[in-house]
């Protein structure tokens, strides 16, 4: 026989009761915060699991937070690079109405006038800043304006060449920034008269007609630049030779008509020019792979327009020679413009489908936790009311148990 005393039914009941009301509790705390693991003991796997699950989605908000910056820094810089084509299109348009022959001095004076303002929004589109105040075309020196004028006035770099990248996954980065130097400085001048030992010659007419010859011509690389000689032959005539120089030894170079003379057009590299007023021993160079910076394109152009005076064939030569160069420096300008802005197109579509990726990512980690931590309020409802009738009864059966004795018996 067992014997059972009055503390023991005593402990046992309050035991029951505090067990039946810690559910309770629990039940409640569910329902208050919407969720049915509150603590690590609810479900020690489930926490485990949801702890996991918010990290992942803290990675997810980060990387979200990055790419929608990686976004907006790009498409900034796609539409400054717009604004920038615009201005040097509508530079161009003007350097084809100053090489109107019929144009006075005065008409190149107030086509220098809209030049220098163009010139001027060229540079302020070149020194835009992103929302944090730093300039996007400096590289790593974002505090330093990517241009800006020298002790000459001419416009000049700054910054330098870096370039800025973001994380936008896991393993995943996308520029984010562009240099000025690559973008508005480096543009390839095209073949150009370079230097002279000539006091009279002069070259006119100078056009690059055959790419290809050129290549050929220089196999397997072509030189900076390379060299047309004046000597007198037999025949009392001055002619044309052409050579360049590579790693010391000279080179001889096609002559198209062969026994070319002064005064009369040739071929050379696929280079088609005429040189003029040249006397026996007078060489001129021509640069081939120069770069020049749109900046200075325009200024020189500028300053051909103001200082030119077209009074002589030479002078008239170097105008013409001067508009030439400077089409084809903007059209160079613009196509590493353009090329840039499709590089940007890449990089937006891979930004927006890394987004998306991180979105449907994250829309799933949360269905997860949902199923893991939040809770069911019918389920967790009928659970309370069920706890709190067990509650009722156990407090009221306790009672009636409580006042019972033996004494009452005798």
């Amino acid at each position: 026989m067992i014997r059972i005393s009055s503390q023991q039914i005593f402990s046992g009941g309050i035991n029951r009761l505090q067990d039946i009301n810690s559910n309770l509790i629990d039940t409640q705390q569910q329902l208050s915060t919407g969720k049915k693991v509150n603590k690590p003991s609810d479900d020690p796997v489930a926490a485990a699991r949801i702890l996991k699950l918010d990290q992942e989605l803290q990675r997810s908000e980060t990387y979200g937070r990055n790419a929608n910056l990686a976004d907006n820094r790009l498409k900034q810089e796609e539409s400054t690079l717009a604004s920038a084509v615009d201005i040097i299109q509508r530079v161009r348009e003007l350097t084809v109405q100053a090489g109107n022959g019929s144009l006075s001095a005065n008409d190149r004076q107030s086509i220098s006038a809209e030049l220098k303002e163009r010139l001027g929004q060229l540079a302020n589109i070149a020194n835009t800043r992103d929302a944090s105040g730093e300039y996007i075309f400096s590289g790593f020196q974002g505090s330093t304006p990517a241009f800006a004028p020298n002790d000459d006035g001419q416009w000049g770099y700054q910054g330098d060449e870096g370039q800025r990248v973001l994380e936008i996954d896991d393993g995943v980065t996308v520029p984010i920034s562009d240099h000025g130097k690559g973008i508005f400085v480096d543009v390839a001048k095209g073949v150009f008269a370079k230097g002279s030992t000539s006091v009279d010659g002069y070259i006119s007419d100078l056009e690059f007609v055959a790419p290809k010859d050129m290549t050929d011509a220089f196999s397997p690389r072509v030189p900076d630049d390379f060299d047309i000689a004046v000597t007198a032959n037999g025949a009392g005539d001055l002619e044309i030779s052409a050579s360049y120089t590579r790693g010391g030894t000279t080179y001889p170079l096609a002559v198209e008509p062969a026994g070319a003379l002064v005064g009369a057009e040739f071929q050379v590299a696929g280079v088609k020019l005429t040189i003029n007023d040249a006397q026996d021993g007078d060489t001129f160079t021509l640069g081939v792979n120069d770069k020049q910076s749109v900046f200075g394109t325009i200024e020189n152009l500028i300053a051909g327009l103001d200082g030119i005076s077209k009074t002589t064939p030479k002078s008239s030569a170097e105008y013409d020679a001067l508009i030439a160069e400077t089409l084809v420096n903007l059209d160079n300008a613009q196509e590493s413009i353009i090329l840039k802005q499709t590089e940007l197109g890449g990089r937006l579509n891979a930004v927006e489908s890394t987004t998306a990726f991180l979105e449907d990512s994250e829309l799933y980690t949360k269905e997860i936790r949902s199923q893991l931590q939040d809770v069911d309020y019918a389920e967790a409802i009928s659970n309370l009311s069920f706890q709190s009738f067990v509650l009722q009864a156990a407090q009221q059966s306790f009672a009636q148990v409580s006042q019972l004795s033996l004494f009452d018996r005798l």
